[in-house]
């Protein structure tokens, strides 16, 4: 696994042996930052189920401000950190162990202000989604036009929420990355 663009492009990032998670592969990362274009430049990032870090690393890498990485695991965690260390990214990041089943973090928590983008990436067909999206509006963690990155499994069917609107849809073998708008319509 390595970082696919920006200022640390091919930077090879810890392995995740023995961890039960599901990182996103190289190309599918790749694609979500083609698609995602040239506009990260000062954006602030919301990685939830983090796993290796590896979404939220390669949106700095690509020119994103700072990034806050939330997961329930501690060895997830342990591999996040020695990940930003790789790339050299620590003063840009904040790493939250939290079991986000039990609820998102205040705003407060995760360093007071609204993101711009948010990736989730939880366990496939499990039913997380909605939850995790609700709270992200309940709670006013997103600002106005955040991009909310969604990954599944493709027979997942994840629907519009008000205020948040799909502006691209892919699917990528058993995965599908689904793009989304917060307040505004595409």
């Amino acid at each position: 696994m390595r970082i696919t663009g920006g200022r640390v492009k091919g930077k090879l990032l810890a392995p995740f042996k023995g961890l039960k998670i599901r990182p996103t592969s190289d190309h599918v990362r790749e694609a979500i930052f083609n698609i995602l274009g040239q506009g990260l430049v000062g954006e602030t990032v919301l990685d939830l189920f983090a796993g290796t870090g590896a979404l939220g690393l390669e949106a700095i890498s690509r020119g994103a401000m700072r990034a806050v990485f939330v997961d329930r695991s501690p060895k997830a965690i342990a591999i996040i950190r020695k990940n930003v260390e790789i790339c050299g990214f620590g003063e840009l990041v904040q790493i939250l162990k939290r079991d986000l089943l039990r609820g998102l973090p205040t705003l407060e928590t995760l360093g007071g202000r609204p993101f711009t983008m948010v990736f989730i990436d939880p366990p496939y067909r499990k039913g997380f989604i909605p939850k995790i999206i609700s709270e992200l509006i309940s709670k006013h963690v997103l600002a106005p036009g955040a991009v909310v990155i969604i990954e599944s499994a493709k027979s997942e069917m994840i629907h519009d929420v008000a205020g948040l609107y799909r502006s691209d849809s892919r699917v990528y073998g058993d995965t599908k990355i689904d793009f989304f708008v917060f307040g505004v319509r595409s």
